[in-house]
């Protein structure tokens, strides 16, 4: 049985009492139902290319309201969408990420979604049955939502203690936590085995704490965090924006890391959809693709970050106040524990276009990454086996020709990544990861389970 089937209260929360709860935890506002937006038509429709009409118009995608799924909410609100002839996309709120994986396993035809915004590497995890009880969804991958936005947070009563981007000073109080206050330093984050969870075990590692040992990792709600963060039980939490700036601005604590600093332009969430939508719609898919990268484009411009807010903190999206998205969509962050405040667009959250290329452009080497670190933590080791094995996979969920094609057709030709891998990859503690041979980045950590 895979570590997924263990959490018991995760493989329950597509139920809706469940995910209510973990809605209100990982999210902080909970919408009383699924709420779907009409796209306002500021991109004209069409008319579509002669041999485009997508083989349908119909779509279910899902969202959590992060930062991440901006694109997707871009998309439908100024009409990206409709432009492209995909007039009945419906962008669904989900109560979290079990919800979400749940609701893609029945599908659209069963009251669920089709795809939408997935963390990585669940695309992978699903396709292989890992994270579904054997039952295997096929997805493909085609583009990168967003790039950065993520920050980790630490507790008020470690101020002080070292915890920041080097923990290495910080290591032995970590590790004498529970000599000294009788439980173990706790960490946690909101899904595991996924982007937030390697975050943070990547940083607790880079500075010589094994997450497995020397801490308590957990997965909990986000609202539970606060609280034990306030109370002094909790201690840090890898979390998304807009959470960063609500816990500083807040006062309930600090932010030890931006995941930027750790990885600098980092890929963060992706569009997935079910394998058989896409193959039996692939006009519609590359449809779909197009009004994306429209939306993505128009989300980098910084004069339309305000526009931005307004849209992603309404009722019918994020349903924030529109001030808890200003900052961070504009890069600002306010470190505390006496760090320097970063303030630099590039430093927030990226959906095009970075210093290092393209955004949108899911390159297999990042895939390849995420399931390296998978097997780095010897997660799912009954299925992940080898890289043998995990290029396999990556091979069979992503389909970056489909964005190459989308991309070309929309005359975007320009932006288009010349490989597939973005080549090597350098992490802040110096750590290096070469796509074409992964297996010099695992024998170069130190702390690791394989």
């Amino acid at each position: 049985m895979s570590d997924y089937s263990r959490r018991k209260f995760l493989i329950t929360a597509g139920v809706s009492a469940a995910s209510s709860l973990l809605l209100k935890g990982c999210l902080g506002n909970p919408p009383s139902a699924t709420v779907t937006a009409a796209p306002a038509a500021t991109a004209a429709p069409g008319p579509v290319a002669a041999g485009d009409t997508p083989e349908t118009n119909k779509v279910k995608l899902g969202y959590i309201p992060i930062v991440e799924s901006a694109p997707l909410i871009i998309a439908q609100e100024k009409g990206f969408f409709a432009k492209y002839g995909m007039t009945e996309v419906e962008v669904a709120k989900q109560a979290s990420w079990a919800a979400a994986r749940d609701n893609v396993t029945i599908g659209s035809a069963g009251g669920g979604i089709d795809g939408g915004q997935w963390q990585m590497p669940m695309p992978h995890l699903l396709s292989e049955g890992i994270i579904t009880d054997g039952r295997k969804i096929p997805m493909y991958v085609l583009a990168t939502l967003n790039s950065q936005g993520n920050g980790i947070a630490v507790a008020n009563l470690h101020q002080g203690k070292g915890l920041g981007l080097d923990l290495s000073g910080a290591a032995d109080y970590i590790k004498g936590f529970s000599a000294n206050q009788g439980r173990k330093f706790k960490a946690a984050f909101t899904f595991p085995n996924a982007n937030q969870d390697f975050w943070i075990r990547y940083w607790f590692a880079a500075g010589g704490i094994d997450p497995d040992q020397d801490i308590e990792l957990l997965t909990v709600p986000s609202a539970e965090t606060l609280q034990g963060m306030r109370n002094g039980t909790m201690d840090a939490f890898s979390t998304g924006d807009p959470w960063p700036y609500r816990i500083v601005s807040d006062q309930i604590g600090f932010l030890g890391a931006l995941t930027q600093e750790m990885w600098a332009f980092h890929p963060e969430e992706y569009l997935a959809i079910r394998a058989d939508w896409v193959d039996a719609n692939p006009k519609a898919t590359k449809a779909l693709l197009k009004a994306l990268m429209e939306a993505q484009q128009w989300a980098d411009k910084p004069e339309n970050r305000d526009e931005l807010v307004q849209i992603t903190s309404g009722r019918n999206y994020f349903n924030i106040p529109p001030e808890v998205l200003t900052n961070p969509f504009k890069g600002n962050y306010t470190m505390g524990d006496g760090k320097a405040d970063i303030n630099s667009f590039d430093a927030g959250p990226l959906y095009w276009k970075d210093p290092k290329g393209s955004v949108s452009y899911p390159y297999k080497s990042h895939d390849l990454w995420f399931l390296t670190e998978s097997l780095r933590w010897g997660f799912h080791k009954d299925k992940l086996t080898d890289i043998d094995t995990v290029k396999r996979i990556v091979d069979a969920v992503n389909r970056e020709d489909l964005w190459r094609e989308a991309a070309t057709e929309a005359g975007f030709t320009a932006d288009i990544p010349a490989d597939t891998s973005r080549g090597v990859e350098t992490f802040f503690d110096g750590i290096k990861f070469d796509p074409a041979n992964p297996e010099a980045y695992l024998n170069s950590l130190q702390i690791k389970r394989v």
